[in-house]
């Protein structure tokens, strides 16, 4: 009975949030909220509250053991991550902690633990909007992420410190976990891509993770995040992540209903939302300038820092472990910095191309490594997105054609093509400033095989401005994005699905008249 007001409840609102285009977190908030004010969190028997609290945290673990299995050192020991992420974890609680102690008429540590708390930034919010988008791959997407998995890292390293749990001596078995990496890395290439992958998931993310590091007097969530990092190296790590995606987003349900279920916000509380939501703008300005400063161009450093114009879910678990009375004017705060980042964030292109006179002044002479400027010197062929469709391209090309060169805006995937024997350059076909510098005296021939549509159609109208009158040609899955990529710009935009029934028939040439 009471699962089922939860499930039409949350549904309910989620989906109601959903169409106006805001996350279906902010609905599920509201839900429990709602059902708060009904009186529905105080009329549960202890056993169906209990029910909702081990929902609650089964989703938090999860959460963290998919941030676990995004965890490679690879891209967090880079100076813009980590200097970024910590200068403004650093500044931000210099500026907000006497803020609040002032204005929220609180003792030290609060003000302390409310501004480490608002310090964080949407790993969940963030990770959905850069992959609509597709840029999860892309430089500005990258550096995103690298920052909300320090932050997460922190948040872990607060909530372990405010737990004021003392582990046992048990606790030294966890410097021998790295021994068992061969063997987990064995159990994920068994379970083959169904239900398996997803139990070996539960397992280590709820089990070993959880209830393991908890037994020894250590942090679940810790536990949790470890057991993912373990595997994040592995080649099947990101499948393992997706098999979780909607199990965690699931029971995260719980954890966001059990928040608003707490109690009615008051006066106080929606004040201190509203406040902290004036101020939400300062977080972007001060990652835009701190990125600046590690030398990245002005649009990367502000897609980054607009995908991180937020506060975080992060913020919440911090607060149930550290300050559970501030968690409803903090849930509010987090609701309304939603309300703001979402609608914002799908315009973010459009939006620095309106501000980018302004912006670019503030840039560094000195180029981030992987911000150089292009040139294709005596390059013929130009081959834009090195997916499986443009490397297939490539290698057709690479045997009758020399002057040949890829671009692709993900630096692990050119590193791969580079050790391959591939030409491969840095390039992200939806920068503007890339256009403008690019030079391509001897260019006849692009092919457009990117993944989004709105890098080919940025990149065949590019094209056309610059003068370039060679042969477009790309493909997509649709034909109605076909007609769009064309009227951009393109010669040609070919019907994946067509063109492989297409290649697949040319390969029975082979039999003559044998085939009919």
């Amino acid at each position: 009975m009471y699962e089922a007001i939860w499930i039409i409840f949350a549904f309910s609102l989620g989906l109601g949030v959903k169409l106006v285009g805001l996350p279906p977190l902010v609905g599920y908030l509201a839900a429990g909220f709602i059902l708060s004010g009904l009186g529905a969190y105080t009329a549960l028997p202890v056993e169906n509250g209990e029910a909702l609290n081990h929902l609650a945290h089964v989703g938090v673990l999860l959460l963290l053991f998919t941030v676990g299995l995004k965890l490679k050192l690879k891209s967090i020991l880079r100076p813009e991550v980590i200097g970024g992420s910590l200068l403004h974890f650093g500044i931000t609680c210099l500026v907000f902690t006497p803020g609040i102690y002032l204005l929220a008429d609180v003792g030290w540590s609060t003000a302390l633990m409310l501004a480490i708390a608002l310090s964080f930034s949407s790993t969940v919010l963030a990770a959905k909007v850069l992959e609509s988008k597709r840029e999860l791959r892309a430089f500005h997407g990258r550096v995103a992420i690298g920052i909300l998995v320090m932050q997460d890292l922190i948040a872990l390293l607060v909530m372990s410190i405010a737990s004021g749990k003392n582990p046992s001596a048990y606790a030294l078995i966890i410097f021998g976990l790295p021994l068992l990496r061969p063997m987990l890395y064995r159990l994920l290439d068994a379970t083959g891509h169904d239900e398996l992958l997803v139990l070996l998931g539960l397992l280590l993310a709820l089990v070993l993770g959880g209830f393991g590091f908890e037994s020894v007097g250590l942090s679940s969530e810790l536990g949790a995040l470890v057991f993912g990092a373990m595997l994040a190296n592995h080649p099947r790590a990101e499948e393992l992540s997706k098999s979780l995606w909607a199990i965690k987003e699931v029971f995260l349900v719980g954890f966001f209903l059990q928040i608003g279920m707490g109690g009615l916000p008051d006066g106080n509380a929606l004040l201190f939302a509203l406040v902290a939501s004036v101020a939400l703008p300062l977080k972007g300005v001060l990652f835009f300038f701190l990125l600046l400063l590690f030398r990245l161009r002005a649009r990367s450093s502000f897609l980054s820092s607009l995908s991180l114009t937020n506060y975080s879910e992060f913020g919440l678990i911090v607060a149930s472990v550290a300050l559970p009375e501030w968690l409803i004017p903090l849930a509010i705060t987090v609701a309304l910095s939603f309300v703001f980042s979402a609608p914002i964030n799908r315009i973010a292109h459009p939006l620095y191309e309106s501000l980018s006179r302004a912006l670019v002044p503030f840039e560094s002479q000195r180029r981030h490594p992987d911000e150089q400027p292009v040139s294709l010197g005596q390059t013929r062929v130009l081959v834009m997105g090195m997916g499986r469709t443009g490397t297939a391209a490539y290698d057709q090309l690479n045997k009758t054609e020399s002057e040949l060169i890829g671009l692709d805006s993900d630096p692990a995937k050119i590193d791969k093509h580079r050790q391959a024997g591939r030409n491969v350059l840095f390039a992200d076909a939806e920068d503007t400033t890339f256009w403008q510098g690019l030079y391509m005296p001897e260019l006849k021939a692009v092919i457009l095989a990117m993944n989004d549509i709105e890098g080919k159609l940025i990149a065949a109208r590019k094209l056309r401005d610059k003068g370039f009158t060679g042969y477009v040609v790309a493909h997509t899955m649709y034909a109605d994005e076909a007609a769009r990529i064309k009227a951009a710009g393109a010669d040609e935009a070919y019907l994946t699905m067509n063109e492989t029934g297409v290649a697949l028939a040319s390969h029975t040439s082979e039999f003559g008249d044998g085939v009919r």
